[in-house]
Protein backbone atom coordinates (compact mmCIF):
# COMPACT_ATOMS: atom_id res chain seq x y z
CA UNK A 1 0.00 0.00 0.00
CA UNK A 2 0.86 3.28 -0.95
CA UNK A 3 1.77 5.82 1.88
CA UNK A 4 -0.10 9.14 0.33
CA UNK A 5 -1.60 11.56 2.35
CA UNK A 6 -3.12 13.69 -0.67
CA UNK A 7 -0.82 16.73 0.13
CA UNK A 8 -2.77 19.22 -2.48
CA UNK A 9 -5.90 19.58 -1.90
CA UNK A 10 -8.68 19.19 -4.66
CA UNK A 11 -10.37 22.94 -5.80
CA UNK A 12 -13.18 23.61 -3.48
CA UNK A 13 -15.43 23.56 -6.62
CA UNK A 14 -14.15 20.64 -8.07
CA UNK A 15 -16.60 17.82 -9.41
CA UNK A 16 -16.55 14.79 -6.86
CA UNK A 17 -15.08 11.76 -8.39
CA UNK A 18 -17.74 9.52 -10.37
CA UNK A 19 -17.40 6.98 -7.34
CA UNK A 20 -19.09 9.20 -5.23
CA UNK A 21 -21.77 9.47 -7.09
CA UNK A 22 -25.24 8.38 -6.40
CA UNK A 23 -28.92 7.46 -7.51
CA UNK A 24 -31.86 9.55 -5.33
CA UNK A 25 -32.85 6.75 -2.95
CA UNK A 26 -36.28 5.10 -4.09
CA UNK A 27 -38.35 1.90 -4.62
CA UNK A 28 -41.15 0.53 -2.98
CA UNK A 29 -39.70 -0.60 0.35
CA UNK A 30 -37.75 2.98 0.97
CA UNK A 31 -41.21 4.78 0.72
CA UNK A 32 -43.41 2.53 2.45
CA UNK A 33 -40.97 3.24 5.47
CA UNK A 34 -41.04 7.19 4.73
CA UNK A 35 -45.11 6.65 5.16
CA UNK A 36 -44.54 4.57 8.39
CA UNK A 37 -41.64 6.58 9.86
CA UNK A 38 -43.75 10.28 9.33
CA UNK A 39 -46.94 8.51 10.25
CA UNK A 40 -45.10 7.65 13.68
CA UNK A 41 -43.48 11.02 14.14
CA UNK A 42 -40.10 9.81 13.94
CA UNK A 43 -37.42 11.16 11.99
CA UNK A 44 -33.99 9.76 11.55
CA UNK A 45 -30.55 10.46 10.52
CA UNK A 46 -30.72 9.05 7.75
CA UNK A 47 -32.30 11.72 6.35
CA UNK A 48 -31.75 14.46 7.87
CA UNK A 49 -27.98 13.47 6.73
CA UNK A 50 -29.14 13.24 3.59
CA UNK A 51 -27.26 9.82 3.71
CA UNK A 52 -26.51 8.82 0.27
CA UNK A 53 -26.96 5.16 1.22
CA UNK A 54 -30.80 6.13 2.97
CA UNK A 55 -32.44 3.77 0.20
CA UNK A 56 -29.98 1.08 0.09
CA UNK A 57 -30.17 0.60 3.78
CA UNK A 58 -34.07 1.02 4.17
CA UNK A 59 -34.11 -1.83 2.05
CA UNK A 60 -32.60 -4.15 4.12
CA UNK A 61 -34.60 -3.32 7.11
CA UNK A 62 -31.92 -0.62 8.75
CA UNK A 63 -32.37 2.75 9.91
CA UNK A 64 -30.60 5.36 12.01
CA UNK A 65 -32.40 7.70 14.75
CA UNK A 66 -31.07 10.16 17.19
CA UNK A 67 -31.52 10.97 20.62
CA UNK A 68 -31.43 13.46 23.67
CA UNK A 69 -32.12 16.23 21.32
CA UNK A 70 -30.27 17.47 18.18
CA UNK A 71 -27.94 20.38 19.95
CA UNK A 72 -24.53 18.70 20.60
CA UNK A 73 -22.07 20.31 23.71
CA UNK A 74 -19.09 19.72 20.81
CA UNK A 75 -17.96 21.49 17.96
CA UNK A 76 -15.80 18.81 15.56
CA UNK A 77 -14.94 20.58 12.44
CA UNK A 78 -16.37 17.59 10.10
CA UNK A 79 -19.48 17.45 12.11
CA UNK A 80 -22.92 19.99 10.89
CA UNK A 81 -24.79 19.21 14.05
CA UNK A 82 -25.61 22.42 15.73
CA UNK A 83 -23.42 23.10 18.86
CA UNK A 84 -24.90 24.47 22.39
CA UNK A 85 -25.72 24.20 25.62
CA UNK A 86 -29.17 22.02 26.43
CA UNK A 87 -28.62 22.80 29.87
CA UNK A 88 -29.74 19.90 31.53
CA UNK A 89 -32.76 19.74 28.87
CA UNK A 90 -34.28 16.02 28.73
CA UNK A 91 -37.32 14.30 27.78
CA UNK A 92 -37.93 11.53 29.56
CA UNK A 93 -40.69 10.35 27.59
CA UNK A 94 -38.00 10.02 24.67
CA UNK A 95 -36.82 6.42 25.39
CA UNK A 96 -40.61 4.92 25.55
CA UNK A 97 -41.91 6.44 22.65
CA UNK A 98 -38.64 5.93 20.57
CA UNK A 99 -38.83 1.94 21.50
CA UNK A 100 -42.81 1.75 20.46
CA UNK A 101 -42.18 3.87 17.12
CA UNK A 102 -39.34 1.60 16.19
CA UNK A 103 -41.27 -1.78 17.81
CA UNK A 104 -44.28 -0.79 14.93
CA UNK A 105 -41.74 -1.16 12.10
CA UNK A 106 -40.75 -3.70 10.03
CA UNK A 107 -36.85 -3.44 11.07
CA UNK A 108 -34.44 -5.78 11.29
CA UNK A 109 -31.53 -3.76 13.01
CA UNK A 110 -32.07 0.01 14.71
CA UNK A 111 -28.84 2.06 15.13
CA UNK A 112 -29.54 4.55 18.27
CA UNK A 113 -26.87 7.41 18.43
CA UNK A 114 -26.69 10.48 19.92
CA UNK A 115 -24.95 14.20 20.49
CA UNK A 116 -22.88 14.38 22.97
CA UNK A 117 -24.06 15.81 26.12
CA UNK A 118 -21.61 17.49 28.10
CA UNK A 119 -24.01 18.80 30.44
CA UNK A 120 -25.27 15.76 32.18
CA UNK A 121 -23.84 13.83 34.72
CA UNK A 122 -23.80 10.64 32.95
CA UNK A 123 -23.66 12.25 29.48
CA UNK A 124 -26.91 10.80 28.46
CA UNK A 125 -26.11 7.30 29.27
CA UNK A 126 -29.16 6.25 31.50
CA UNK A 127 -31.49 7.81 28.72
CA UNK A 128 -29.92 5.45 25.91
CA UNK A 129 -30.08 2.08 28.35
CA UNK A 130 -33.40 3.12 28.89
CA UNK A 131 -34.35 3.01 25.19
CA UNK A 132 -32.38 -0.06 24.61
CA UNK A 133 -34.33 -2.04 27.40
CA UNK A 134 -37.55 -0.81 26.42
CA UNK A 135 -37.58 -1.44 22.80
CA UNK A 136 -35.55 -5.51 23.29
CA UNK A 137 -39.31 -5.78 25.48
CA UNK A 138 -40.58 -5.22 22.69
CA UNK A 139 -38.92 -6.33 19.79
CA UNK A 140 -36.11 -8.67 21.11
CA UNK A 141 -35.73 -9.74 17.55
CA UNK A 142 -34.58 -6.74 16.48
CA UNK A 143 -30.86 -5.86 16.52
CA UNK A 144 -29.88 -2.75 18.27
CA UNK A 145 -26.93 -0.94 17.89
CA UNK A 146 -26.19 1.87 20.36
CA UNK A 147 -23.76 4.97 18.70
CA UNK A 148 -22.55 7.06 21.50
CA UNK A 149 -20.03 9.77 22.22
CA UNK A 150 -17.05 9.37 24.86
CA UNK A 151 -18.86 10.46 28.22
CA UNK A 152 -16.38 13.14 28.76
CA UNK A 153 -13.96 10.02 29.90
CA UNK A 154 -16.47 8.90 32.87
CA UNK A 155 -15.93 5.18 32.64
CA UNK A 156 -19.31 4.08 34.46
CA UNK A 157 -21.25 5.51 31.65
CA UNK A 158 -20.13 3.80 28.70
CA UNK A 159 -20.48 0.34 31.42
CA UNK A 160 -24.65 1.72 31.83
CA UNK A 161 -24.93 1.10 27.88
CA UNK A 162 -22.61 -1.98 27.92
CA UNK A 163 -25.34 -3.36 30.64
CA UNK A 164 -27.85 -2.76 28.18
CA UNK A 165 -26.95 -5.41 25.67
CA UNK A 166 -27.19 -3.68 23.29
CA UNK A 167 -25.97 -6.28 20.16
CA UNK A 168 -23.48 -3.79 19.29
CA UNK A 169 -21.84 -0.77 21.32
CA UNK A 170 -20.08 1.83 18.73
CA UNK A 171 -17.45 4.61 18.86
CA UNK A 172 -16.19 6.53 16.77
CA UNK A 173 -12.55 7.04 16.73
CA UNK A 174 -13.02 9.76 13.67
CA UNK A 175 -9.66 9.89 12.10
CA UNK A 176 -5.83 9.30 12.81
CA UNK A 177 -4.21 9.95 16.55
CA UNK A 178 -2.30 13.15 14.40
CA UNK A 179 -5.44 15.02 13.33
CA UNK A 180 -7.50 14.44 16.63
CA UNK A 181 -7.46 18.00 17.41
CA UNK A 182 -7.62 19.35 14.30
CA UNK A 183 -10.74 17.40 13.20
CA UNK A 184 -12.12 16.54 17.00
CA UNK A 185 -13.37 19.24 19.68
CA UNK A 186 -10.68 19.71 21.69
CA UNK A 187 -12.54 17.85 24.79
CA UNK A 188 -12.17 14.69 22.73
CA UNK A 189 -8.83 12.32 22.76
CA UNK A 190 -8.04 9.27 21.17
CA UNK A 191 -6.85 7.65 24.25
CA UNK A 192 -10.22 8.90 25.44
CA UNK A 193 -12.10 6.80 22.74
CA UNK A 194 -9.80 3.97 22.84
CA UNK A 195 -10.48 3.16 26.68
CA UNK A 196 -14.18 3.61 26.28
CA UNK A 197 -13.98 0.83 23.24
CA UNK A 198 -11.38 -1.37 25.58
CA UNK A 199 -13.51 -0.97 28.92
CA UNK A 200 -17.21 -0.90 27.01
CA UNK A 201 -15.79 -4.85 25.32
CA UNK A 202 -14.39 -5.76 29.28
CA UNK A 203 -17.60 -5.29 30.79
CA UNK A 204 -19.86 -7.42 27.56
CA UNK A 205 -17.46 -10.52 28.74
CA UNK A 206 -17.98 -9.67 32.45
CA UNK A 207 -21.87 -9.85 32.34
CA UNK A 208 -21.54 -12.76 29.32
CA UNK A 209 -22.36 -15.49 31.56
CA UNK A 210 -25.89 -13.84 33.04
CA UNK A 211 -29.10 -15.43 31.91
CA UNK A 212 -30.71 -14.23 28.69
CA UNK A 213 -27.15 -12.12 28.16
CA UNK A 214 -26.96 -11.83 24.37
CA UNK A 215 -23.03 -11.33 23.11
CA UNK A 216 -21.82 -7.57 21.95
CA UNK A 217 -19.64 -6.43 19.03
CA UNK A 218 -17.56 -3.70 19.36
CA UNK A 219 -17.42 -0.97 16.25
CA UNK A 220 -15.48 2.41 15.72
CA UNK A 221 -15.29 4.10 12.08
CA UNK A 222 -12.53 6.35 10.34
CA UNK A 223 -13.02 8.71 7.98
CA UNK A 224 -10.26 9.09 5.17
CA UNK A 225 -9.67 12.01 3.27
CA UNK A 226 -8.57 14.81 6.01
CA UNK A 227 -4.35 14.61 5.46
CA UNK A 228 -3.66 11.16 6.90
CA UNK A 229 -1.55 9.13 5.42
CA UNK A 230 -2.22 5.33 4.23
CA UNK A 231 0.14 4.40 7.25
CA UNK A 232 -1.62 6.25 9.73
CA UNK A 233 -4.80 4.79 8.82
CA UNK A 234 -3.56 1.00 9.44
CA UNK A 235 -1.89 1.77 12.33
CA UNK A 236 -5.15 3.43 13.84
CA UNK A 237 -6.69 0.31 12.94
CA UNK A 238 -4.13 -1.67 14.75
CA UNK A 239 -5.02 0.42 17.89
CA UNK A 240 -8.48 -0.14 17.47
CA UNK A 241 -8.15 -4.27 17.13
CA UNK A 242 -5.79 -3.28 20.45
CA UNK A 243 -8.98 -2.66 22.20
CA UNK A 244 -10.62 -5.28 21.42
CA UNK A 245 -12.83 -3.66 18.64
CA UNK A 246 -14.63 -6.31 16.37
CA UNK A 247 -15.77 -4.42 13.51
CA UNK A 248 -14.42 -1.05 11.84
CA UNK A 249 -16.07 1.00 8.63
CA UNK A 250 -13.60 3.51 6.23
CA UNK A 251 -15.52 5.73 4.57
CA UNK A 252 -14.46 9.16 2.57
CA UNK A 253 -15.19 12.78 4.48
CA UNK A 254 -17.27 14.91 3.02
CA UNK A 255 -17.66 18.54 4.00
CA UNK A 256 -20.72 19.91 5.13
CA UNK A 257 -20.40 22.99 4.55
CA UNK A 258 -17.34 25.96 3.04
CA UNK A 259 -16.65 26.53 7.31
CA UNK A 260 -16.17 22.78 8.01
CA UNK A 261 -12.51 21.28 7.38
CA UNK A 262 -11.62 20.64 4.03
CA UNK A 263 -11.06 17.93 1.99
CA UNK A 264 -7.46 17.37 1.64
CA UNK A 265 -7.83 14.35 -1.07
CA UNK A 266 -10.58 11.95 -2.49
CA UNK A 267 -9.45 8.29 -1.64
CA UNK A 268 -9.99 5.86 -4.53
CA UNK A 269 -12.03 2.48 -4.44
CA UNK A 270 -8.86 0.05 -4.78
CA UNK A 271 -7.13 1.66 -1.70
CA UNK A 272 -10.84 1.34 0.26
CA UNK A 273 -10.21 -1.96 -0.77
CA UNK A 274 -6.81 -2.06 0.30
CA UNK A 275 -7.48 -0.91 3.63
CA UNK A 276 -10.71 -3.80 4.24
CA UNK A 277 -7.76 -6.30 3.65
CA UNK A 278 -5.42 -5.33 5.87
CA UNK A 279 -8.13 -5.27 8.49
CA UNK A 280 -8.95 -8.63 7.80
CA UNK A 281 -5.36 -9.41 8.30
CA UNK A 282 -5.74 -7.85 11.38
CA UNK A 283 -8.90 -10.05 13.22
CA UNK A 284 -11.68 -7.70 12.60
CA UNK A 285 -14.58 -9.76 12.14
CA UNK A 286 -15.82 -7.50 9.42
CA UNK A 287 -14.53 -4.53 7.80
CA UNK A 288 -17.21 -2.43 5.78
CA UNK A 289 -14.65 -0.09 3.45
CA UNK A 290 -15.27 2.29 0.49
CA UNK A 291 -15.82 5.62 -0.67
CA UNK A 292 -19.74 6.11 0.40
CA UNK A 293 -19.49 4.09 3.68
CA UNK A 294 -20.47 5.56 7.12
CA UNK A 295 -20.42 4.23 10.32
CA UNK A 296 -23.84 2.93 9.96
CA UNK A 297 -23.74 1.87 6.27
CA UNK A 298 -26.11 -1.26 5.94
CA UNK A 299 -25.30 -2.10 9.65
CA UNK A 300 -27.56 -5.13 9.80
CA UNK A 301 -25.44 -6.62 6.96
CA UNK A 302 -22.54 -5.67 8.57
CA UNK A 303 -23.81 -7.01 11.78
CA UNK A 304 -24.69 -10.55 10.42
CA UNK A 305 -21.32 -10.93 8.02
CA UNK A 306 -19.36 -10.66 11.02
CA UNK A 307 -20.99 -13.53 12.57
CA UNK A 308 -21.40 -15.68 9.43
CA UNK A 309 -18.41 -17.81 7.85
CA UNK A 310 -16.82 -17.14 4.41
CA UNK A 311 -18.91 -19.29 2.52
CA UNK A 312 -22.28 -18.94 4.21
CA UNK A 313 -24.78 -16.23 1.97
CA UNK A 314 -25.67 -13.38 4.25
CA UNK A 315 -28.20 -12.20 1.99
CA UNK A 316 -30.36 -14.98 2.81
CA UNK A 317 -29.78 -14.25 6.56
CA UNK A 318 -30.36 -10.77 6.06
CA UNK A 319 -33.84 -11.83 4.11
CA UNK A 320 -34.68 -14.17 6.84
CA UNK A 321 -34.48 -11.67 9.47
CA UNK A 322 -36.69 -9.20 7.22
CA UNK A 323 -39.58 -11.38 6.82
CA UNK A 324 -39.51 -12.31 10.57
CA UNK A 325 -39.29 -8.00 11.72
CA UNK A 326 -42.30 -7.84 9.38
CA UNK A 327 -44.34 -10.31 11.48
CA UNK A 328 -43.12 -8.79 14.98
CA UNK A 329 -43.95 -5.25 13.58
CA UNK A 330 -48.06 -6.70 12.19
CA UNK A 331 -48.16 -8.04 15.89
CA UNK A 332 -47.75 -4.68 17.65
CA UNK A 333 -50.27 -3.30 15.29
CA UNK A 334 -47.97 -2.22 12.64
CA UNK A 335 -47.91 -2.42 9.04
CA UNK A 336 -44.81 -2.16 7.24
CA UNK A 337 -46.00 -3.33 3.78
CA UNK A 338 -48.99 -1.29 3.10
CA UNK A 339 -48.76 2.42 2.22
CA UNK A 340 -52.37 2.58 2.91
CA UNK A 341 -52.54 1.92 6.24
CA UNK A 342 -50.53 4.63 7.20
CA UNK A 343 -53.23 6.51 8.90
CA UNK A 344 -54.31 3.54 11.18
CA UNK A 345 -50.66 3.49 11.76
CA UNK A 346 -50.69 7.36 13.29
CA UNK A 347 -53.79 6.34 15.15
CA UNK A 348 -52.23 3.74 16.74
CA UNK A 349 -49.24 5.85 16.90
CA UNK A 350 -51.24 8.61 18.77
CA UNK A 351 -52.55 6.47 21.39
CA UNK A 352 -49.95 5.50 23.50
CA UNK A 353 -48.08 9.08 23.53
CA UNK A 354 -48.51 12.42 21.90
CA UNK A 355 -46.18 11.75 19.60
CA UNK A 356 -45.81 15.27 18.47
CA UNK A 357 -44.90 16.38 21.79
CA UNK A 358 -41.95 14.13 21.86
CA UNK A 359 -39.70 14.06 19.10
CA UNK A 360 -38.59 16.88 17.31
CA UNK A 361 -38.13 16.60 13.77
CA UNK A 362 -33.80 16.32 14.03
CA UNK A 363 -31.50 18.88 12.05
CA UNK A 364 -28.77 16.80 12.15
CA UNK A 365 -25.49 15.09 10.39
CA UNK A 366 -24.53 11.26 11.25
CA UNK A 367 -20.86 11.57 12.30
CA UNK A 368 -19.46 9.23 9.58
Amino acid sequence: MTASTGSASPPRFAPKPDWLKVRAPGGERYHELKQTLRALDLYTVCEEARCPNVGECWRDGTATVMLLGDVCTRGCRFCAVTTGDPRGAVDPREPEHVARAIAKLGLVYVVMTMVNRDDLLDGGADHVARTVRRLRELRDDILIETLVGDFAGRSESGDIVAAANPDVLAHNVETVERLQRTVRDVRASYARSLELLERSKAEATRLADEPGRRPMLTKSSIMVGLGESDEEVIQTMRDLRGAGVDVVTLGQYLRPTPKHHEVVRFVTPETFDDYAREALSMGFLYAASGPLVRSSYKAGEVFIRSLLGPSEDPRAALDARLARAREAALRLGGDPNAVENRAANAANAESFVPATSLVRAKRTTETP
